[in-house]
């Protein structure tokens, strides 16, 4: 994802990752505990949490959270 990120900047384009995309990197990197942590790192960013609900998605955030942590 970085380098695609470096990529679109490289090139002039004004990429900017959606709620979605840094709430799963967010919960992948191992700093947050919860998904509730997560969601005030997005606002704090900029970003919007509307998305960020639903029940298979949260389910989803919450086991990524434990894996990094597990590792």
């Amino acid at each position: 994802m970085e380098f695609l990120r470096e990529e679109c900047y490289a090139q002039g384009m004004d990429y900017r990752m959606t709620s979605l995309e840094r709430a799963f990197e967010m919960a992948r990197s191992g700093r947050y505990a919860s998904v509730a942590e997560i969601k005030k790192q997005l606002n704090s960013e900029g970003f919007s949490v509307a998305q960020v609900t639903g029940t298979v998605l949260l389910r989803q955030l919450r086991e990524l959270i434990r894996a990094a942590q597990a590792s």
